[in-house]
């Protein structure tokens, strides 16, 4: 009975992705803070411009002011002006300012990034207008998920103000992410493009790790395994080729516009180094899918010749790839090509021509919110997320940070 008793015990325990949460555990661990910090403390090149990057960025201002609304709309509903722009730089100036104090350690960025958690936390209660704000409470929501993150370990953070936050986030922002994966809207479960899904998994995800809710956590990594919607790994990457001796993977998006199609991997890339940061391996799940996907994306979008089938749902039928927005210039493409080319020496070799080419085009690094646009801070017109450059102890990472909101439109 004793034997019996171990075993079923070791069951569970191998059973269990997340025994414990690790904190700092979303984009960034406390070892890439440590690295971050020896970096820019010795002046090392390219990590300097990134910092630089970081500091002339006005969201990244010990001055910064939030302003918090009691009701977010994102889309229209016929009667109340949209104002997300209002949230989605208060998330990016967070976010900017908890990494600039984590790697400075002065504590006037801190405290101006506890202000604006504090404000939210204090004062938003809903997020309402068209089924938009679906995508709002899954872009926005793991973004400020990830802010927080850095800031726990902050001594001038109470513990009631982060308990506030949690319960903010889980009352306000993952009621619509479960809401969205279970019913999309009671639309047919094709209806909504992959970045929809993604972005509320993200959420999920993020949302679980601050509070240390494994149920939650667990959802977001079993529909990327299985959900009923496209951010289901298998019809979001849904067919593969095997060209030179490469799988390269169709993304669902693929043959509506690049500015979407690249959304994606933006959003399942973040996905993916959240749980990596927790002990779940979704870059390496079946075969490395996420890599075949982003090879294709990149490689179409560096002006190579990518092969293509047909892609139909309840709505559309696409029989040729877009070309709209193709080579769009979107902060991404590091944390994949990290993880894939440096971490585990594979080949991605087109993710890495991306990303050459959108740090080239960003001034040696990859910027943030408010470095590609007045409105976004996010240089393409749909690049509503944070991608926060992740830089792991094997990492040969360049970036500190790179993360891009935008107000986008219709998704």
């Amino acid at each position: 009975m004793r034997f019996l008793s171990q075993v079923l015990t070791l069951i569970i325990f191998l059973d269990c992705h997340v025994l414990a949460f690790v904190h700092p555990g979303m984009l960034h661990t406390e070892a890439d803070f440590t690295r971050m910090r020896a970096k820019v403390s010795t002046n090392a090149l390219p990590w300097l411009t990134s910092w630089n990057i970081l500091t002339a960025n006005s969201h990244a201002s010990a001055s910064y002011t939030p302003r918090p609304a009691a009701i977010i709309y994102r889309g229209s509903d016929g009667v109340h002006a949209q104002n997300y722009p209002q949230l989605y730089n208060d998330v990016a100036a967070a976010y900017a300012l908890a990494l600039r104090w984590k790697i400075s350690g002065n504590t006037t960025y801190a405290n101006t990034a506890v202000t604006i958690l504090n404000a939210w936390s204090s004062t938003l209660t809903s997020i309402q207008g068209s089924t938009d704000a679906d995508l709002a409470a899954g872009i926005y929501g793991y973004e400020f998920a990830n802010a927080a993150e850095i800031m726990r370990s902050y001594s001038g953070w109470t513990a009631a103000d982060q308990t506030a936050f949690g319960t903010m986030l889980h009352d306000v922002f993952f009621t619509i992410n479960h809401d969205f994966l279970v019913r999309h809207n009671n639309a047919a479960t094709d209806h909504y493009w992959a970045n929809w899904d993604l972005c509320n998994m993200a959420s999920m995800l993020a949302i679980g790790i601050f509070t240390d809710n494994v149920t939650m956590y667990e959802e977001a990594i079993t529909y990327f395994k299985s959900g009923v919607g496209n951010g289901n790994i298998d019809k979001f990457i849904w067919t593969e080729y095997t060209v030179d001796g490469q799988v390269l993977g169709q993304g669902q998006e693929s043959g509506r516009d690049q500015g979407h199609a690249t959304l994606d991997f933006a959003l399942v890339g973040a996905l993916a180094q959240m749980a990596y940061n927790q002990g779940d391996d979704l870059f390496a799940y079946e075969s490395n899918k996420i890599l075949a996907g982003s090879e294709y994306c990149a490689k179409y979008n560096a002006e190579y010749n990518v092969p293509y089938t047909s892609y139909t749902n309840s709505d559309v039928t696409q029989a040729v790839i877009s070309n709209s927005s193709r080579g769009t210039v979107r902060p991404e493409w590091e944390l994949l090509y990290a993880h894939y080319a440096d971490l585990k020496r594979l080949n991605a070799t087109y993710t890495g021509m991306m990303r050459d080419i959108v740090n080239n085009a960003s001034g040696g690094a990859e910027g943030g919110g408010g470095n590609y646009g007045s409105n976004s801070g996010g240089k393409f017109h749909h690049s509503d997320h944070i991608i926060a450059g992740v830089e792991l102890p094997e990492y040969r990472r360049r970036n500190l940070f790179h993360f891009a909101l935008s107000p986008g439109h219709a998704w």
